[in-house]
């Protein structure tokens, strides 16, 4: 869990924002936003108490690298970054802020090829894609020992309990109807 979450709320615009930095969740994930945006993001999620996993390849207008991370974590110091991309994971741990290393499962070689970049880059959490097989969710963190998020495709609550029974520290899910109860 983080901070005590089971559910990290995924923000795709800005009516996710406002219903986040209202509700109970204290961290959640950034998906979606324009880099001109950002400023105020963050002194909206500042002004309450909130903290953020910002998925970098999908700020608009940055190109996930090196550099856009290292100007993400040392201008808004999110609580971490989340990335498919290795050079922008190992980015981030040399900027000390916490790193999930997304990973799309879609067969048995991009499942190899994902054990390939956890051993390289050794993130703090990976996330798993779709996060509907529980079977991979066991098998990831087994393989990897490292905390599994569960995400992608994820719309009931008996899929958060199987994800969570599978052994995934946290689901995240930008469906609202699952944002109670942490």
């Amino acid at each position: 869990m983080i901070e005590g979450q089971t559910i990290l709320p995924a923000l795709r615009d800005m009516r996710d924002l406002e219903k986040f930095v209202t509700g109970p969740f204290r961290v959640g994930v950034l998906l979606e936003v324009h880099v001109a945006r950002l400023d105020a993001v963050f002194q909206l999620l500042a002004a309450h108490d909130k903290h953020v996993f910002v998925h970098l390849d999908l700020i608009q207008g940055l190109k996930a690298d090196e550099y856009a991370t290292e100007y993400i974590c040392q201008t808004y110091r999110p609580y971490g970054i989340i990335s498919t991309k290795g050079s922008v994971i190992l980015k981030a741990k040399q900027k000390q802020v916490k790193t999930v290393q997304r990973l799309f499962l879609i067969d048995s070689s991009s499942l190899e090829r994902s054990y390939r970049l956890i051993k390289r880059t050794q993130p703090d959490y990976i996330e798993v894609l779709p996060g509907l097989v529980p079977k991979y969710i066991r098998a990831v963190k087994a393989e990897t020992g490292i905390p599994v998020f569960a995400g992608g495709l994820i719309s009931s609550t008996e899929e958060v309990e199987a994800a969570l029974e599978a052994g995934a520290t946290v689901v995240t899910t930008s469906d609202q109807r699952l944002w109670t109860n942490g």
